[in-house]
């Protein structure tokens, strides 16, 4: 049932985030308790990569007034406690990363990314929500056949991850047209910043430029990339939830600073102050050469642009790094 989002979130929003012990959750949970709403943070903790770093993100978050923290597995959980009261739902979590998806990985991202939607979208068409927002990704074009991919190119997976991440976009578009779902799915493009997720290529990246060690480079570093620094992706979710959106919109998030990777090593060489040895290896199944995102749908319907540049935004995920390191020194 889709009722008017503008005026449901002018007020205080209840919400529920998936993935919120994650990168991009843990900074929405943030930004939507600082402007006065109500969080409902749901995590299970995957050991897809350090739990610890998700155990970080969560224990901040307990800190902040209206936000509680909601430890389940929503391959299993009951649903409808969970929405009880809610308004919005930004479905960030999922099973993450390309390179592990082959083979019998699979299986884990079937489940995370297209059972768990399914589920979340089964368990609200009968609720008056104002708005369902699915993080969906860049991965479901494969390699960019122009320099700026729009919403109506054919999408064209070139892994099983992206496969299951256009599946789970389908599942939003088939329960808007079905049940009036109001979905909305962001897809988008190579996300970095502070928190990001120790397998991302920045957060290697930039520890290695740290520690002296060398960087490992899969392929020749000419790979382009459509950065996006994480501030901006909260700024569309938010404003995904707000706008008057067609219900089953699909909406790039893209950064606007498609980059080649020898560029990104120059930029965080140069921040850092010292060379960035490497350790070379050869490109891996399921990695594209180029992503690119058109915005102007985003700016059409949610009135969102990028607004950090991509060398201050490295300089702050640097800052982050190194403040990191020293906690970790002084223990």
């Amino acid at each position: 049932m889709l009722i008017n989002a503008e005026s449901r979130t002018a007020r205080n929003m209840r919400a529920l985030v998936t993935g919120t012990g994650g990168f991009i959750g843990s900074h929405l949970s943030e930004r939507l308790v600082a402007e006065g709403h109500t969080v409902t943070a749901v995590d299970c903790l995957t050991t897809y990569y350090d739990v610890a770093q998700k155990r970080s993100n969560l224990d901040a978050l307990r800190e902040l007034p209206s936000c509680v923290i909601v430890q389940a597995d929503l391959r299993t959980c009951d649903l409808d406690a969970l929405l009880d009261g809610i308004d919005v739902v930004f479905h960030q979590s999922g099973q993450p990363g390309v390179r592990a998806s082959w083979d019998s990985g699979f299986t884990s991202y079937v489940e995370g990314n297209i059972v768990v939607t399914q589920r979340l979208l089964e368990a609200v068409r009968n609720r008056p929500l104002a708005r369902f927002v699915f993080a969906s990704s860049s991965s479901v074009y494969g390699n960019a056949l122009t320099d700026l991919m729009s919403e109506i190119d054919l999408p064209r997976p070139q892994s099983p991850y992206g496969v299951t991440k256009l599946a789970a976009e389908h599942l939003c578009g088939v329960y808007s047209r079905t049940w009036g779902v109001p979905t909305v799915s962001l897809r988008y493009f190579t996300v970095y910043g502070p928190r990001q997720r120790p397998d991302m290529a920045m957060h290697r990246l930039i520890e290695a430029a740290l520690s002296g060690e060398p960087f490992p480079l899969y392929g020749d570093g000419r790979q382009v990339r459509d950065f996006t620094y994480v501030a901006d992706v909260v700024e569309a979710n938010l404003l995904a939830a707000a706008r008057s959106v067609p219900p089953g919109s699909v909406i790039n998030i893209a950064g606007g600073s498609a980059t080649t990777l020898l560029e990104v090593m120059n930029i965080v060489s140069e921040l850092v102050g010292r060379p960035i040895g490497l350790d070379r290896h050869p490109a891996q199944p399921g990695d594209v050469a180029r992503t690119g995102g058109s915005t102007e749908l985003a700016a059409r319907l949610l009135g969102w642009e990028p607004r950090v540049p991509l060398r201050e935004g490295l300089a702050t995920q640097l800052t982050w790094h190194r403040e990191r390191r020293a906690a970790k020194e002084s223990l």
